[in-house]
């Protein structure tokens, strides 16, 4: 059921950094953002696949984790992901993305969470170091970066107990707790 794959699709940030995530996987992934919608069918995305340890040692400083968390500099040396996509908008085909890798990133989620994997869909990006450090061409804007695979904590969902009160946290056993608006509370009559 595809209530139940949503569940499971949490952002995950801490994983087994020694679980091997193949290139192939991360081409199954993309492959699924490719039947994705797009805006006007201009289909603008392109992806960097990164599931080597060298390379993701390049792509992991240039990321920020847990903007909640803030005594928490991001996942340990054995707790990194062990794969990444980064999603790209390609400005020679459009200036403009919309929504598209939005749609592509929960479409490569989705997909990840299906194949027992878990990610983590980052935006906060020092894109000029990443750039810099992938040596990536100034005609593609870096959008997203998603970070894969084998989780290593529990998430949980929750009730908000206030309304405002949507800070995800962490317990003493580094259970993630996040807690969710009531529906009720989201539609608007």
């Amino acid at each position: 059921m595809i209530k139940d794959l949503i569940l499971k699709n949490r952002s995950y940030r801490r994983f087994y950094e020694d679980f091997t995530v193949e290139k192939k996987t991360l081409k199954e992934l993309v492959d699924f953002a490719r039947l994705s919608a797009s805006a006007a069918n201009l289909q603008p995305l392109k992806y960097i696949l990164s599931c080597e340890p060298g390379r993701n040692a390049l792509v992991f400083p240039e990321l920020k984790w847990a903007g909640y968390l803030k005594d928490w500099p991001g996942p340990r040396e054995g707790e990194r992901p062990s794969a990444y996509i980064i999603i790209l908008g390609d400005t020679k085909i459009s200036k403009s993305f919309g929504c598209d890798h939005g749609i592509a990133a929960q479409s490569i989620l989705l997909a990840a969470t299906e194949k027992g994997l878990g990610g983590c869909m980052i935006g906060s990006i020092d894109r000029k170091g990443l750039r810099k450090s992938l040596q990536i061409r100034s005609s593609y804007e870096i959008l997203l970066v998603l970070a894969l695979g084998k989780p290593k904590e529990k998430v949980v969902i929750e009730a908000s107990r206030d309304n405002n009160d949507i800070k995800y946290w962490r317990d003493e056993g580094q259970k993630h707790h996040v807690p969710k608006r009531k529906l009720d509370d989201i539609i608007i009559n």
